[in-house]
Order: C-alpha cells, then sequence, then structure tokens
C-alpha cells in the first residue's frame, strides 16, 4: 500500500488551498480514508475521515471550512479547505487501514500567512 499526498503550499489566510492523496497497492473503493495534520509543536490530530460509500466527518476546528470527497476511479482522495487561516498550518497526512496496519501517507506542508 502506498498513499502519495500532494497540494500543499504557502497561501495567505483567507484563501483556499486543495489537497490531494494518490493511493495504490489496495482496492481504494471500499476503504476509510482519513486525513491527519499536525501543526509544529503539536500532536497529530484527525482533520476528517470519509467511509467507501462517501459521507465524511470532521473535527470541529474545520467543520464548515474543510471538505473531504473522493474519486474512487482514479483512487484519489482529496480535501479542499476553504477560508484558511494561520492555525490550519500544519503538514498534512493522508492514511488508511488495511489488514488491520495503518498507512501514511508521505505529508505535505500547508502554510498560511496573515
Amino acid at each position: 500500500v502506498q498513499l502519495q499526498a500532494s497540494g500543499g503550499g504557502l497561501v495567505q489566510a483567507g484563501e483556499s488551498l486543495r489537497l490531494s492523496c494518490k493511493a495504490s497497492g489496495m482496492n481504494f473503493a471500499i476503504a476509510a480514508m482519513d486525513w491527519y495534520r499536525q501543526a509544529p509543536g503539536k500532536e497529530r490530530e484527525l482533520v476528517g475521515s470519509i467511509a467507501s460509500g462517501g459521507s465524511a466527518n470532521y473535527a470541529d476546528s474545520v467543520k464548515g471550512r474543510f471538505a473531504i470527497s473522493r474519486d474512487n476511479g482514479r483512487r484519489t482522495l482529496f480535501l479542499q479547505m476553504n477560508s484558511l487561516n494561520t492555525e490550519d498550518t500544519a503538514v498534512y497526512y493522508c492514511k488508511t487501514q488495511v489488514w488491520n496496519k495503518d498507512f501514511w501517507g508521505q505529508g505535505t506542508l500547508v502554510t498560511v500567512s496573515s
């Protein structure tokens, strides 16, 4: 299983960014997928999750601003981030679980400037 995250960058507060996570070596269509983030000096936290059927849930801190979606045909997970603020600055990771084992993407850095 490999997860390749991309799309991070430097944006200004209030702007938007979309992250992608390309999966391989797994049956992506039936897998629940997660987005996590880790800000400098803080523990990694769950941003949100999406089930195989497409229903998603979110951390309170991003609810209403972030949206998780998936394209099963392209084996790709997305994280649309709107109204970004400086507290969203973090390395963002995609994650899944296959055969009761966690697999993580390499992370993509999002920096939000004020």
